[in-house]
């Protein structure tokens, strides 16, 4: 009941925010923060560490982009084909991936993404190092139009709250039990006779899927699809954001694309206010510095907060409410 309410005083907390903070800022940090929590579904829950994450995301970001610009597809066709494309290339690396663990199933999904993007530098259509420039929003269903930046937020805002919906469903269905116990424990999982190689394999897809889905979002939001969606530091910030967030916690990868998404976007206006504060002119040019601060985040979470900020809150307060031992 009380995660309900939270939910619910969060959800409140998205409807109202377009009216006081910039729509289209809100939107990117939606998307990230979808990316996020289905990145955190692959290792948070099944206890797999994919490198190659930008693949699903900037390969669905570039699909709909084409799409709806070249194509002339509606919104909505632009996202569904987006995602089923980042379904498509999760299930290649997946079956090519899956057949090994650790470092190994790491090492080729970075492999196989920075394959990815050799093609999306090389391919016609992607526009090279320039990108894919000038998506047009268009209507959705025809009746909507995504021009305004208040309507097409509270469409992006429904669909990163139905792919969260999906994750929480999928976690706590009996699927997401066995994937919890594949993380836990694989032999065991394997001794019960249920078929790891399938699960993964199945998770592994839906994680891209919705990785997918919070690419062509994110195409449909700025207008534009580049080499960095794609490129190898992509898969490295989403996994800052789900570790300082918290590893295996549903909310916590949105905290931690939100931490990261306003460190890289407002660290200059950080800066700038420090130092008119202060009076030391070093914190002027703080947002040049976003990597180091970043890093440094990561550091502090790494050795201080190894659950995450949200997870070092949960066990806080689980040992705060557990009745005392005699």
């Amino acid at each position: 009941m009380n995660k309900k309410i939270g939910y619910g005083l969060i959800l409140l907390a998205v409807l109202a925010a377009p009216f006081g903070i910039y729509p289209v800022f809100l939107m990117k940090l939606i998307c990230f923060a979808l990316f996020a929590c289905a990145f955190n579904l692959l290792i948070g829950f099944t206890g797999l560490l994919s490198f190659g994450h930008a693949a699903f995301f900037g390969g669905a970001a570039y699909v709909a982009g084409y799409a709806l610009k070249s194509l002339g597809l509606p919104p909505e066709l632009g996202l569904i084909l987006g995602t089923l494309s980042g379904a498509l290339i999760g299930l290649v690396m997946g079956s090519l991936a899956i057949r090994r663990q650790g470092i190994y199933f790491t090492m080729i999904t970075l492999a196989l993404a920075q394959m990815l993007y050799f093609v999306c530098l090389q391919a016609p259509f992607t526009g090279g190092e320039d990108g894919l420039q000038g998506v047009s929003r268009g209507r959705l269903l025809g009746m909507f139009d995504l021009n305004s930046d208040l309507t097409l937020y509270y469409v992006v805002l429904a669909i990163a709250v139905a792919g969260f919906a999906l994750i929480v469903r999928t976690v706590n269905s009996p699927f997401g039990q066995v994937l919890k116990a594949i993380k836990e424990n694989e032999p065991r999982a394997i001794s019960l006779g249920y078929d790891v190689s399938r699960y993964k394999l199945l998770a592994f897809v839906l994680s891209a899927a919705l990785a997918g889905l919070a690419g062509s979002t994110k195409t449909l939001v700025l207008g534009f699809a580049t080499l960095t969606d794609v490129h190898w530091t992509m898969s490295g910030l989403v996994v800052l954001m789900t570790l300082v967030g918290g590893l295996g916690t549903l909310t916590g990868p949105i905290v931690g694309a939100v931490i990261i998404v306003l460190l890289e976007n407002k660290l200059g206006d950080i800066g700038s206010w420090l130092a008119s504060v202060t009076h030391i002119e070093w914190f002027s040019g703080l947002g040049e510095s976003v990597t180091i601060v970043t890093g440094f985040i990561f550091i502090v979470c790494v050795l201080a907060f190894r659950r995450g900020i949200v997870g070092e809150i949960g066990a806080l307060l689980k040992r705060s409410l557990s009745p005392a031992k005699n």
